[in-house]
């Protein structure tokens, strides 16, 4: 086994996949020391931790973590629990096989963050439309993951990074680079991802359209996409309609064949491109007004209110002596470990699911 923690935040309503997730973190425990926080009700945690005895660390969220964000604080637990150097951060329905840990961990070598690239499979319909999004985002950088790597040296001197934003994923990539840190994209490093049932697609749509309030111009662009198409109807422009649904297909082909991805991304999933951006279009709007007429995009029993901190405002921050977390309620680098459950915790977010009814998430 190699020195590598893997840090799982996992908050279940039911166990309807669990002999899937059990069988993984089988595997797993053989190449990285596995640490399950387990945000659950009470009934099934236990069911957890007798199932995961001897296979896992398997704990609780730290009771005095009062992030918004149950995810934050279950990586903060599990990195506060991390020994070695190099750890993984996945959600509960990311896969890894042993070549991608090896992959990861060899790169943390020369990085203080690891952005892999998901892919689906299997592959059911609303899994090939949620791909066009991971295709274009590869065709103008790189996506973003339900998983990294990162340096646990790294992260205890950040003093973890802040729990009070929807968008987590991109506030720890934004943090690391305010406090100096090294971040690797490595299109080609392919880590499996299942994917959701249908149900939760469909009910993360304006979630992750609101996500793209952290990036303003990314945004604006997916506000400016009807009234566009608005104009190109009235002024019977179809052509010029049809060719900007042939540029997105375009595109999104790019991203598919860069760095190998033809062999884990079908050019069906392409073609869902201008599918994908009339659905952000349609959400972002939806988005725009659950941030100014209702305070912020619903979550987890409350409002969210913040996508994610600018970067400038985060390297303010740290220039300040602050911590990566800007509540700094609780740097992870200044906690003792607690073993203290959350009784009331309100349910974490996955960023996408075992196709388990009580799951949830998908990356923006």
């Amino acid at each position: 086994m190699t020195d590598l923690d893997y840090v799982l935040p996992l908050r279940w309503d039911d166990d309807s996949g669990l002999a899937e997730l059990t069988a993984y973190l089988r595997r797993l425990g053989r190449s990285a020391r596995v640490i399950v926080v387990d945000g659950s009700p009470q009934a099934v945690f236990d069911r957890h931790a007798a199932l995961w005895d001897g296979l896992v660390l398997h704990v609780r969220p730290d009771g005095d973590l009062g992030s918004a964000n149950g995810k934050v604080a279950g990586v903060i637990t599990g990195m506060r629990r991390a020994r070695a150097e190099h750890v993984i951060i996945a959600d509960d329905d990311v896969r890894y096989g042993e070549a991608e840990l090896a992959g990861v961990d060899a790169l943390l070598r020369t990085a203080d963050l690891v952005r892999p690239q998901n892919y689906f499979d299997p592959l059911p319909w609303h899994a090939r439309w949620d791909t066009a999004r991971a295709l274009l985002n590869r065709c103008f950088g790189a996506d973003y993951p339900g998983t990294f790597g990162v340096r646990r040296s790294t992260f205890l001197r950040m003093g973890g990074y802040d729990g009070d934003v929807l968008f987590e994923n991109l506030e720890l990539i934004r943090t690391v680079r305010a406090h100096g840190g090294r971040e690797r994209r490595p299109l080609d490093l392919y880590v499996r991802r299942l994917p959701p049932d249908p149900a939760r697609f469909w009910a993360q749509r304006v979630r992750q359209a609101y996500d793209d309030l952290a990036q303003p111009a990314r945004m604006a662009l997916f506000l400016a996409v009807l009234p566009a198409l608005a104009a190109g109807v009235l002024l019977r422009r179809r052509g010029t309609v049809l060719a900007g649904a042939g540029l997105v297909v375009g595109l999104a082909e790019i991203g598919r064949r860069r760095a190998g991805g033809r062999r884990v991304f079908p050019f069906g999933a392409a073609l869902f491109a201008p599918v994908w951006v009339l659905e952000r279009a349609v959400c972002s709007w939806l988005a725009l007004g659950a941030r100014f007429l209702r305070g912020g995009v619903a979550y987890s029993g409350r409002r969210m209110r913040t996508a994610a901190h600018s970067s400038r405002r985060l390297r303010a921050h740290r220039q300040a002596g602050g911590s990566g977390s800007l509540g700094a309620r609780n740097p992870a680098g200044r906690c003792e470990p607690s073993q203290k459950g959350l009784a009331d915790e309100r349910p974490q977010r996955h960023s996408a699911t075992v196709a388990l009814p009580g799951a949830m998430g998908a990356p923006s």
